[in-house]
């Protein structure tokens, strides 16, 4: 067989991460604007003798680093979208850099707990007026870096998510470092005005705790979701059922085996084997799978039945 007779039956795997994506592009101003904030909080906090103001300034130092992290992710994947090495693409890279994100977060939500903690023990003298300032400025941005990650839910994909939901991993790492430095703003602007109007000191450790146990919590679902994808275990039953279910189409095929994974932002991989007492061609079973076109990767194995009983 001649080489370009092969090259009619070969595919790529890039799987759609070959293209640069407006997460990515959005990620890079976020990036931007996290780094300025970040330097002008830590300098205000330095100035005015606020702690909260610093320790938020480093606070979102740490979620600049994770931001940088989602931008090489992207990056990274699509520059070896076309790599032999990847055998399935790079389509994991973003749920990987997911996962390294939820464990910022949950590290960051560990030191502002042991923070506010330290502070509730030993308070500390604010500049009210200064801090407060530069924490309504700081969430100023933080709206801005949210609006930018946030997910396009109306592009020319939308009636496809909508029946089979794909979800970047990456970008939504990136939301939620976004989304816990706007609650430590909102928090600690509010823990700010009452200690300046009422002289509760005590207010700035209190929401401190409460704002560590809510990124917590967003650091264990995207942990949660992320792992998910990373060990092939995403699928819901109810798709895998609705996949063999499509492949049983008749009284005479049985699916032995199946296997489905991710290998890109909305793209699934499937290893299927069959058995069946009067077996058709491999590409007949694919033109089953034509309601799932999720589905860009297939591989049918296909096993004639000695009995003539298991066709009944």
């Amino acid at each position: 067989m001649h080489r370009r007779e092969l090259q009619h039956w070969q595919h790529h795997h890039s799987f759609g991460n070959q293209v640069q994506t407006r997460g990515e592009r959005r990620t890079r101003w976020v990036v931007g604007l996290t780094l300025a904030m970040m330097t002008a909080e830590i300098a205000a906090g330095m100035v005015f003798g606020s702690m909260a103001l610093l320790a938020d300034g480093w606070h979102m130092g740490t979620h600049a680093a994770a931001l940088g992290l989602a931008g090489f992710a992207y990056a990274y994947a699509r520059r070896h979208a076309d790599d032999p090495r990847y055998s399935f693409g790079t389509g994991k890279v973003g749920a990987l850099a997911g996962f390294a994100s939820a464990t910022g977060l949950a590290v960051v939500a560990l030191l502002i707990f042991a923070e506010s903690t330290q502070r509730l023990a030993s308070p500390v003298a604010i500049r009210f007026d200064e801090a407060i300032a530069v924490a309504c400025l700081g969430l100023a941005i933080n709206v801005i870096c949210a609006l930018l990650l946030r997910e396009d839910h109306h592009d020319h994909d939308r009636a496809f998510v909508s029946e089979h939901p794909h979800h970047d991993h990456n970008l939504r790492g990136a939301y939620l470092h976004v989304l816990a430095d706007a609650l430590t703003s909102v928090l600690a602007i509010a823990a700010l005005t009452a200690g300046k109007l009422l002289g509760w000191t005590w207010m700035d450790p209190i929401v401190g705790l409460v704002g560590s146990l809510v990124i917590a919590r967003w650091s264990y679902g995207l942990l949660r979701d992320t792992s998910r994808v990373l060990l092939d275990a995403e699928l819901p039953a109810e798709r895998l059922a609705a996949i063999r279910e499509a492949i049983e189409s008749d009284a005479d095929t049985r699916v032995a085996d199946l296997h489905v994974w991710r290998v890109g932002p909305r793209h699934l991989a499937a290893v299927v084997s069959l058995v069946a007492h009067r077996p058709c061609d491999p590409d007949h079973y694919k033109r089953r799978l034509a309601g799932h076109p999720d589905l860009v990767h297939v591989t049918v194995e296909v096993h004639r039945c000695p009995d003539a009983s298991a066709a009944a």
